[in-house]
């Protein structure tokens, strides 16, 4: 794991909303995704990188987030043996939080009351 780029949280912007020279990849689980992401992330739970790596653009600058950085090391490892270069964001979500940096909440998806 040793050859693999970890990026702290205080160099990276606060927002991937509209950035098309970079990719910042969560791949925790939709339940996590929903308790806080950051704005602009692509939602790829691990489990479905193999079959979702054409959502993936190999030539931006791709970060890979995780709650602590375990699975974020895990896919890059996996990105890395078919060609894709990527970072690690060092200490993922619970780093990102510990600074302070911002934090959209929600499933992205429409919400649903579900009192209905």
């Amino acid at each position: 794991m040793g050859d693999i780029t970890q990026v702290p949280v205080t160099d990276l912007p606060d927002d991937f909303t509209g950035k098309t020279d970079s990719i910042m990849l969560d791949v925790r689980e939709d339940d996590e995704w929903a308790n806080g992401h950051i704005r602009g992330a692509l939602h790829i739970p691990l489990a479905e990188i193999p079959a979702r790596l054409d959502e993936i653009d190999p030539d931006t600058d791709l970060y890979v987030v995780c709650h602590s950085s375990g699975r974020s090391m895990r896919v890059l490892q996996y990105l890395a043996q078919i060609g894709y270069d990527g970072m690690c964001v060092r200490g993922g979500m619970l780093a990102w939080q510990e600074h302070g940096k911002p934090v959209e909440y929600g499933s992205g998806e429409p919400e649903v009351d579900a009192h209905r």
